[in-house]
């Protein structure tokens, strides 16, 4: 007799499955619903989001040249070569290979081929045919990336005028830091699809904007003037036993800066391992009391006012009191009866304090004022600093520096501040802005356009009348204060100065900072030129020391440029 095992319960266990049933569709189609309905855009955007990627495209940064064409900056690209050991098949055959291309022992390559490193560094900065040969390969478990970087073919020679660019593309100091949105340029943008191990799918961008290059810069930099300066200098700062110094060359009808070179500079290919006090430029950012050479500021100043004129006469006992304070010539002594012209050849302090406190503060420091002192150039290079000058009114000026500014004490400038002021009295008069970018070389889709800089006056210093005046009378220091400085055949203007170094409790007791800076050919100046070297220690004095080198810089540009001696040029012009 079997047993029966149907009953009521079994008939009440179909509709209970039957019921859970039902109820675990319903739920799954309720989610169905919500993930394909009610949240498919925002699930939508999800997936899009993960599986897609916005990538920049760099732009290419201008390059800049001189200007005569010779290119001075420029990008390049280098690789950058890494090796996963682990996925490397034949590493005797590879290590072969890669020792041949990149001229490294094989027993080195063979080494991090086999490492056991998840991941290696080969090599960095790898040439571009290099890269690409390597690249060509197409080996598992080599990696190579392009690094765009940039590149100075001429070194240190054109350091300080260009600047650097940091490893993000960005520009820092000179021209590269000053345009350095132009150079730039505009990153374009390419928005792709990625696999699963987010490697970009061969398939056609889902949006794309593409890169502008930035524009290009033809400087007013000569090259060959540049070696010529940064030549000179270098035998100077040997034979005068100076620690640093600075030459300046400028065309004054313009203002376009010709040369600009300091030492000690650094290799801008190799910025991360130079001293970070050299990287900024010092024809911008480093101030000196200019001493004697200012001067030249202040009988401009005197004349044009109409206190003083070439032959007013003034009885020099060697010392003179202004406002408290004794002032002294530089050789202790008195020269009795003495003009205008006498005060400036044989730059004595007390001549150069009479003129100031005859003009009184007002008139002397309105002149300043119009020279440019205490403001910035508004040079086209970056981190210019504006000098020191202190005015009547401010809470550190006192009376007495109404006589020690007019010989450049107690007043700080810059080098490009001094060429400026001085290249006005070459230039009729009239004081030019200082430029270094003379043409910018725009990429548009039509080809290369090209915008010049136009020069740009700043305002009158001094009357032209009052700026032949002064050029005659520097002819004259040359001749018989400051020899060293003449060259054969030319007439140059020019003034030298000596100056003391300020520390915090005074002046440095035997150091001082030789300069000389003058204009060639006087009477129609095709260039006006700084020498400055700090700390000399053959001779002190600006007469004996960066007045030869004014002299062989000058004389190798007059002859770089064609110009005649002057007996020639006027009559070749008659």
């Amino acid at each position: 007799m079997s047993a029966n095992h149907s009953g009521p319960g079994a008939g009440r266990r179909l509709p209970v499955l039957a019921f859970c049933l039902t109820f675990c569709f319903a739920v799954i189609i309720g989610q169905l619903v919500h993930y394909q309905v009610l949240d498919h855009s925002a699930l939508a955007a999800t997936a899009n989001r993960q599986r897609t990627w916005t990538k920049e495209v760099a732009s290419n940064r201008g390059y800049i040249a001189d200007a005569n064409g010779h290119i001075l900056a420029l990008q390049v690209v280098e690789w950058q070569i890494d090796v996963s050991p682990s996925l490397v098949a034949k590493p005797d055959e590879l290590a072969n290979r890669l020792a041949e291309l990149l001229g490294l022992p094989r027993e080195d390559i063979y080494r991090q081929l086999t490492s056991k490193d998840p991941w290696v560094r080969l090599a960095s900065r790898v040439d571009y045919e290099t890269g690409e040969a390597i690249n060509a390969l197409q080996v598992d478990g080599i990696t190579c990336i392009p690094i765009h970087r940039r590149s100075y073919p001429e070194k240190e020679l054109m350091a300080h005028a260009l600047g650097i660019v940091n490893n993000t593309g960005d520009g820092f100091y000179g021209v590269e830091g000053y345009y350095n949105q132009e150079l730039k340029g505009t990153v374009g943008l390419r928005r792709v699809e990625q696999n699963p191990l987010g490697e970009e799918l061969p398939l056609p961008p889902q949006e794309e904007s593409f890169a502008r290059p930035g524009a290009s810069l033809v400087l007013t930099l000569d090259r060959n003037i540049q070696y010529i300066v940064a030549e000179e200098l270098q035998r100077a700062l040997e034979e005068y036993g100076a620690k640093s110094g600075t030459v300046l060359v400028m065309e004054p009808r313009t203002g376009a800066i010709l040369a600009s070179y300091s030492y000690p500079n650094y290799d801008p290919n190799n910025f991360a391992q130079a001293d970070i006090d050299l990287l900024a430029d010092p024809v911008v950012s480093k101030m000196w009391e200019p001493g004697s050479i200012f001067k030249i500021v202040t009988w401009a100043a005197g004349i044009d006012s109409g206190t003083i004129s070439p032959g007013t006469t003034f009885y020099d006992e060697g010392a003179l009191e202004v406002g408290g304070r004794v002032i002294q010539n530089w050789d202790r002594q008195g020269h009795g009866l003495v003009s205008m012209v006498d005060g400036l050849v044989n730059s004595l302090n007390t001549v150069a304090a009479y003129t100031s406190t005859s003009m009184g503060k007002d008139t002397f420091y309105t002149y300043l004022r119009r020279f440019g002192f205490g403001a910035l150039t508004q040079v086209d290079l970056a981190s210019e600093g504006p000098g020191m000058m202190k005015l009547p009114g401010d809470s550190n000026w006192f009376p007495s520096d109404l006589g020690t500014n007019s010989f450049g004490q107690g007043i700080a400038v810059t080098p490009v501040q001094m060429l400026a002021a001085v290249a006005s009295v070459a230039n009729h008069g009239t004081l030019m802005q200082p430029y270094i970018v003379k043409e910018f070389i725009i990429q548009d889709e039509d080809g290369p356009r090209r915008i010049t800089v136009e020069p740009m006056a700043i305002r009158r210093a001094v009357s032209a009348e009052t700026a032949a005046t002064m050029t005659d009378m520097m002819v004259q220091v040359v001749e018989e204060g400051a020899p060293k400085a003449a060259v054969p055949g030319y007439r140059v203007a020019g003034k030298s100065g000596t100056a003391q170094i300020p520390e915090p409790y005074g002046y440095n007791p035997t150091d001082t900072i030789a300069a000389f800076v003058g204009f060639a050919p006087a009477d129609d100046p095709r260039f006006v030129l700084l020498v400055k070297l700090d700390r000399p220690s053959v001779s002190p004095w600006g007469t004996q020391t960066a007045a030869p080198v004014f002299q062989a810089i000058a004389q190798r540009l007059l002859i770089y440029m064609q110009v005649p001696p002057d007996d020639l040029r006027v009559a070749l012009d008659q």
